[in-house]
Parts: C-alpha cells; sequence; structure tokens
C-alpha cells in the first residue's frame, strides 16, 4: 500500500487538536479497511486521543458492531449517504470517544456500477454534542485503489477537525 506522505503530518494534527480539546476519536471503517486508526496509533502517544475504532467491511459487521440497519443495508445499500451516517452514530454510541469518523465506499478497481462507480465515498462524523451526524458524498473518480483510500482518509481527517471539534463559539 502507498500511503500519501501528508497523512502522517495529518494524523498527527487531528491528534495535537483534539489532544487540546481533551478529544477522543472513534472510527467505523469499511473502504479504508481500518488505515485511519492505523495511521493515527502509528504516533507515538495517540493513546490518549484514540479510543477505539471499527473495521466494517461487510454489511453483516456494520450491522452487528455498530447497529446500521438491515433495512438501510437492503435499500439504499453500504455505500450511501444514510449507512455513513448510521456508522457514525453507531461508533460513537459503542464506544467512550467524544466523536466518531465512519467512510464507506467503493475503492476498486471494481465493484463499481453506473450509480455507484469506483471512487465513490461516503464520510460522515458524530459527536457528543450534537445529534446526528454530518455526512459527505466524495467521487474521486477512477483512480486507483491507494490513491482512492488515501483521498478518503484525507477528507476524513479534514472532517473529524471541521465537525468533530466542539469549542464553544459566542
Amino acid at each position: 500500500m502507498q500511503i500519501d506522505p501528508e497523512l502522517p503530518v495529518m494524523a498527527e494534527m487531528v491528534l495535537e487538536r483534539f489532544r487540546a480539546e481533551n478529544g477522543k476519536i472513534t472510527s467505523a471503517e469499511s473502504c479504508t479497511g481500518g488505515l485511519i486508526m492505523a495511521l493515527l496509533t502509528s504516533i507515538a502517544g495517540s493513546s490518549d486521543v484514540v479510543e477505539r475504532g471499527f473495521v466494517t467491511y461487510s454489511n453483516e459487521a456494520k450491522h452487528e458492531l455498530i447497529g446500521v440497519s438491515e433495512e438501510s443495508l437492503e435499500s439504499v445499500g453500504a455505500v450511501s449517504m444514510e449507512v455513513a451516517a448510521q456508522m457514525a452514530q453507531g461508533a460513537l454510541e459503542r464506544s467512550n470517544a467524544t466523536a466518531s469518523v465512519a467512510v464507506t465506499g467503493i475503492a476498486g478497481p471494481g465493484g463499481g456500477t453506473e450509480d455507484k462507480p469506483v471512487g465513490l465515498v461516503f464520510i460522515a462524523v458524530a459527536n457528543k454534542i450534537e445529534e446526528g451526524a454530518f455526512a459527505e458524498e466524495f467521487r474521486f473518480g477512477d483512480l486507483s485503489r491507494d490513491e482512492i483510500r488515501n483521498e478518503t482518509v484525507k477528507m476524513a481527517f479534514e472532517m473529524l477537525l471541521a465537525y468533530g471539534l466542539q469549542a464553544e463559539e459566542q
């Protein structure tokens, strides 16, 4: 696996920002297969921020481990905004974290369809303060598997920083 050299730098930034706010992170990963947590935990001292991670590659794992509804998995499919949001909420509810990030998508090179092409990824972030999850759709295009996974992690880190932290604004 080729890892974008920017990702460890971003992981360090995520850890520093969450550490400064006494935040804890959990993840629910499908198309990245644990890469988010691997990058975060490759940094010494990450245990004060990283709470746990769920690799939920199969639909069964999404349902059994983090409570994604079987109805959603059947009606809209695992690669959907709805499932990404349920993954983020489920991981948060089943952890002691203050924020969660969830990713689901089609990393390729196969598996894409006209409606859900290779490079389609949904990322969601949930936190303990706000109800629900913030979810976004990304279309990275027909890149290599490694490139899609790298881009997914990059956006997941950016979304954690944008929506996972709860600095009081008044």
